[in-house]
């Protein structure tokens, strides 16, 4: 288990693409903390998986955008958890509008999570992964973040932002040792996939070269081995995770 005595947190933990990572965290080696917004029963359920792996965990309910309440948070993590080696920004919201549409609410809370959520939580963990001289920060963002999408202009700049945030915190954290990648999924079968229009479903899956959807573990195992010592010497890139989608 190559992971075995990491400490890792993982934002937006409790359901999808975050309840993969944590779980293939733990499965090789690693103690778990997250975080997430939603159902207190979710967040339940993951650490008592989490548990049953045999893995230390701790759970919070947070809001990301909210930094004073990440910095408590992350802290309190990493108390519990005897230091932090990784971090995981995978937290995200969508509330999709055309650009015209698009009210400033829609366009604030999505930055406001994506975005300086991971700003937040990469500053709250800053000291402690460069001390450590080898830590790892792996930054979820999505194709879209590169493209573009139609209807998501929000969403499209939070990720885009975040792909720029990783190789700046690339460059400001290399001298620690710590390695600062992210991961652009296509579209991935999880509970907010499920809400999109049949017809963008559809086309996603046209667009897909090896003719299928993406799953969270297809993101999760592709995380793990870039907090894996595999990839000490991989850092400031973005590693598309789409089947091909976006080409």
């Amino acid at each position: 288990m190559e992971l075995q005595g990491k400490k890792a947190f993982v934002t937006g933990g409790s359901r999808g693409i975050g309840k993969a990572i944590c779980l293939e965290l733990a499965r090789r080696g690693a103690d778990v903390a997250f975080d997430y917004k939603g159902p207190p029963e979710e967040g339940e359920a993951v650490a008592q998986e989490l548990a049953a792996l045999g893995r230390r965990t701790h759970r919070a309910i947070v809001d990301a955008a909210d930094m004073s309440a990440v910095e408590r948070c992350v802290e309190e993590a990493a108390c519990d958890l005897g230091g932090l080696d990784i971090l995981v920004n995978n937290a995200g919201i969508t509330a999709d509008a055309v650009l015209w549409k698009m009210t400033e609410e829609q366009f604030d809370s999505v930055i406001a999570v994506n975005l300086k959520g991971t700003f937040n939580h990469i500053r709250a963990a800053a000291a402690r992964l460069r001390k450590g001289g080898n830590g790892r920060i792996v930054n979820i963002s999505s194709i879209n973040g590169i493209r573009g999408k139609f209807g998501q202009s929000n969403y499209c700049a939070s990720k885009a932002g975040i792909i720029g945030l990783t190789k700046a915190a690339a460059r400001e954290f290399g001298s620690a040792g710590v390695t600062v990648n992210c991961v652009a999924p296509g579209m991935i079968e999880t509970e907010m996939a499920a809400g999109v229009p049949e017809e963008f479903r559809a086309k996603a899956l046209a667009e897909t070269l090896l003719g299928r959807l993406g799953r969270p573990e297809d993101i999760a195992q592709t995380v793990a081995f870039l907090c894996s010592e595999g990839a000490r010497h991989i850092t400031g890139v973005v590693i598309q995770v789409d089947g091909g989608q976006y080409l």
